[in-house]
């Protein structure tokens, strides 16, 4: 198959790209000045002269808190771009797959939100990103949208990297211990869209909502533990580390307290395992000391 990426800067598109890599499919893979998604005429024309068999976007507005100061630009790339990629899927027969976030939900829920669970978000991040996967459902489009939350990858800006950076920088840090979630490793993701597009070739797809996430809850407290237990291993400078509770470190936009995904639907239909965000940490130590 002819695979289009979108976003393949980003640390889900680098990471599709490992992934892509040794496959039978062409791939074709757009950064940003290949192809800006938020011009939607030329983004029209270049994926109509791909014609790709599948389009990948890994594009997203991120910047959580940027985005509460930002409303318009985190639309624009969200939902509105989002909706004409998913037009153009409609109009030449492609299917879409498109990644989602854990903050399409309140954060009020005390088990493991499953695909058909009320979204509400909470924040202009979440809203605009819900958003995006209505109008995916509405453009009449064969799509696959994966949800998922506290990615992080060796790629990019995340939460990981941000560890690491300020170890190095401070003594001690204070980590938000009340805000729960899965941590997930962006190669796994990509590794389970690799099955999905198995499936799309077979023409044996299930299409719709899916969520796929790390296979442990915890804090962020708890993933930074983690991450500074491992990284002394490799030498890495490890401060002490203080919990917090939200309210000791506010942000613009608001977090939902709980975030964990259930992943027993991709696991059945893709025959993946659910992210290993332990093994995650290492690997990503392992890629970064060999960089």
């Amino acid at each position: 198959m002819k695979i289009l990426v979108l976003g393949a800067n980003g640390q889900v598109g680098q990471c599709l790209a490992d992934q892509l890599t040794g496959t039978s499919h062409q791939t074709i893979l757009s950064n940003r000045s290949q192809i800006d998604i938020s011009d939607f005429e030329a983004t029209r024309s270049k994926i109509y002269r791909v014609n790709a068999d599948v389009i990948i976007n890994a594009s997203a507005y991120t910047a959580v808190d940027n985005a509460e100061r930002e409303p318009d630009k985190a639309d624009l790339v969200n939902n509105l771009a989002v909706a004409n990629i998913a037009a153009i899927c409609a109009d030449i027969g492609s299917v879409l797959i498109h990644f989602s976030t854990d903050y399409v939900f309140d954060g009020k829920a005390s088990t493991p939100y499953i695909e058909s669970c009320q979204a509400n978000p909470d924040s202009v991040y979440g809203k605009t990103k819900l958003m995006g996967e209505l109008a995916i459902q509405k453009s009449g489009c064969r799509y696959l949208i994966f949800r998922t939350g506290w990615v992080f990858s060796e790629y990019g800006d995340n939460f990981f990297k941000t560890m690491l950076r300020l170890g190095m920088e401070r003594d001690e840090l204070s980590i938000v211990g009340d805000q729960i979630g899965s941590p997930t490793y962006a190669q796994d993701i990509a590794k389970t869209v690799i099955q999905g597009l198995v499936r799309i070739e077979k023409n044996e797809c299930e299409y719709g909502i899916y969520h796929y996430s790390g296979d442990k809850p915890c804090s962020w407290y708890d993933f930074a533990e983690k991450i500074f237990d491992e990284a002394r291993n490799y030498g890495w400078s490890t401060p002490t580390l203080k919990s917090i509770v939200t309210a000791e470190y506010p942000t613009p936009a608001q977090r939902p307290g709980y975030s964990v995904l259930n992943s027993r639907k991709a696991i059945k239909v893709f025959g993946v395992l659910q992210s290993d965000w332990r093994s995650g940490i290492s690997s990503v130590l392992r890629k970064l000391q060999t960089k």
